[in-house]
């Protein structure tokens, strides 16, 4: 597998979403692969969460990472995350 690189943007915005760099990279290696937008790739993976998030409790935390592919390595652009 490539190298999982992280772009700025991606680590500020996984701290505010909630989503750890381990997530991110499950994401990528587990997770369904599909078509974004300017010819990025998405990955999405569900966890077992079964935690509060912004003082709801929610059983399932979906992790997407929004990731531009090179040659050698994968950059993490932005991840979102779903609560549910």
């Amino acid at each position: 597998m490539k190298k999982i690189v992280f772009s700025n943007h991606a680590k500020e915005q996984m701290v505010e979403r909630g989503v750890s760099e381990q997530e991110v990279a499950e994401s990528i290696r587990k997770g369904d692969r599909f078509s974004a937008k300017h010819g990025r790739i998405a990955y999405r993976y569900n966890f077992q969460y079964n935690s509060l998030w912004g003082k709801k409790f929610y059983h399932i935390k979906q992790v997407m990472p929004i990731t531009k592919e090179e040659t050698k390595e994968i950059i993490v652009v932005t991840a979102y995350t779903f609560y549910f």
